[in-house]
């Protein structure tokens, strides 16, 4: 299995279409916490990370913060106490990317 957390995201500058289902569905074993949500037509992958407090929640969505832009790939954080909601997509192709499965698998490494 290719280790996505050690990939790199490439620019991904619109005009390339979003993965297919079967794409999707081979780098899905990869992230096996995520699943595919489909919102206003567009596919993501979200997942839910949980914390024992609120301090511990704000830790993280920061460090998923510092990786987004050091990779120049952002998500959707929500943030409340306990957990911290992460979703993954590329807007610029309005769906799933290569880069959304790094990024969840980075993600998934931050919270070790």
């Amino acid at each position: 299995m290719t280790d996505l957390a050690a990939e790199k995201c490439v620019p991904c500058r619109g005009g390339e279409p979003p993965l297919t289902a079967a794409e999707t569905a081979a780098l899905l074993p990869h992230i096996p916490n995520w699943q595919v949500l489909e919102q206003d037509g567009i596919l993501r992958l979200h997942r839910v990370f949980k914390f024992k407090n609120y301090a511990q929640a704000v830790d993280f969505t920061n460090k998923v913060a510092a990786l987004a832009e050091q990779e120049n790939h952002h998500p959707l954080i929500v943030l409340e106490w306990g957990k911290v909601a992460v979703q993954w997509w590329t807007h610029v192709v309005k769906g799933l990317h290569r880069n959304d499965f790094i990024m969840a698998a980075k993600t998934d490494e931050l919270f070790g």
